[in-house]
C-alpha cells in the first residue's frame, strides 16, 4: 500500500513538473525576443484543445506586431470628458449621418428590430463609431495583433480567449491568415472581436455565410450582441434606463458608452 501510495506521488509530481516546466517554456513577454518560442508552446496547447491544422498553420505564421503593441499603450481618447470624445469621433456628424442611413436602410433596421428588439439608433451609433459607416474597418493583419496581445504580457488572459476564438474561426474558414481590420483584432464594419464572433456572429444577408464585412451581417451580429448582453424590447438606452446595460458590454469605456447612447437617440429622434 505504502508503495502504491509513493509510486502514486511520484508519478503526480513527474505530472506536475512536466505542467510547471511547460508553463515556463512560454511566458508573457514585453517584447518581440520571446514570441517564436511562444508561439511554439502555444502551438502544442491550440493542438492539445482541437485546433486543427489550419488554425496552428496561421498561428505560426504571425509576426509580433510593434504597431499593435504601441495603440494598445495609446489609448487616450477615453480619458477625454465627454464633450471632448464626442468631438473628437464627430458624434454630431455620425448622427446627422446616421438619420440619413437608418431612412436609406428602412426595411433593413426594420427587420432587425423584430428580430432583436434592437432600434436602428444604437446599432447606427455603433456602425460610425467604429468604422465611419463601414469606410474604414483597419488595415492591420487580425491574428497576428490578437496573438501579439495574447503574448503581451498587459493583459494576455483575456487576449488567450480572443486567440484561441481566432484559430477556431479559422479553422471554420470564417477568418484566415490574410483576414485585416483593426490593430487589436476586430473586424468588420462594427468591429467584432473573435471571441464575440464565435458567440453572436449571425447571418444577416441570408447568403449562408457571417461575413462582418457585409453591412446586414455586421448589423445583425451587433444587434445580436446587445440582445445577447439583456437588450429590452422597447426599453430606453440612455444612463440610468434598463438597455444602457447591453450598451456597456460593447465597450468599457464609460464615455463611449455614453456617445453610443446620446448619438442612438438623436438618430431614432427621441
Amino acid at each position: 500500500m505504502i508503495e502504491k501510495q509513493f509510486g502514486r506521488a511520484a508519478w503526480l509530481a513527474v505530472v506536475l513538473l512536466a505542467v510547471t516546466s511547460h508553463a515556463e517554456a512560454a511566458p508573457c513577454g514585453n517584447n518581440s525576443s520571446g514570441f517564436q518560442a511562444w508561439k511554439r508552446a502555444f502551438a502544442q496547447e491550440a493542438q492539445a484543445r482541437g485546433i486543427g491544422p489550419q488554425g496552428i498553420a496561421a498561428l505560426m505564421a504571425t509576426n509580433y506586431s510593434v504597431g499593435t503593441i504601441r495603440a494598445d499603450r495609446g489609448q487616450k481618447s477615453f480619458k477625454l470628458s465627454l464633450d471632448q470624445f464626442m468631438a473628437k469621433r464627430g458624434g454630431p456628424a455620425i448622427a446627422a449621418q446616421g438619420r440619413g442611413r437608418k431612412s436609406a436602410n428602412a426595411a433593413l433596421f426594420a427587420s432587425l428590430e423584430k428580430r432583436y428588439g434592437v432600434p436602428a439608433g444604437p446599432l447606427i451609433a455603433i456602425w460610425g463609431m467604429e468604422t465611419a459607416f463601414g469606410s474604414f474597418m483597419g488595415n492591420q493583419p487580425t491574428l497576428s495583433a490578437v496573438a501579439t496581445l495574447a503574448y503581451d504580457c498587459r493583459r494576455p488572459e483575456y487576449f488567450t480567449d480572443q486567440l484561441y476564438a481566432a484559430l477556431q474561426l479559422v479553422d471554420r474558414g470564417v477568418l484566415t491568415g490574410g483576414t485585416r481590420g483593426a490593430m487589436h483584432g476586430e473586424v468588420g464594419q462594427t468591429q467584432f472581436l473573435p471571441k464575440s464572433i464565435l458567440l453572436y456572429g449571425v447571418d444577416g444577408d441570408g447568403n449562408g455565410v457571417v461575413n462582418l464585412n457585409s453591412k446586414a451581417d455586421a448589423l445583425a451580429s451587433t444587434a445580436n450582441f446587445l440582445k445577447g448582453h439583456g437588450w429590452v424590447r422597447g426599453a430606453g438606452y440612455q444612463p440610468g434606463q434598463p438597455n444602457f446595460a447591453a450598451i456597456q458590454g460593447w465597450n468599457a469605456a464609460g464615455v463611449y458608452q455614453q456617445a453610443i447612447a446620446i448619438i442612438g437617440r438623436r438618430i431614432d429622434g427621441q
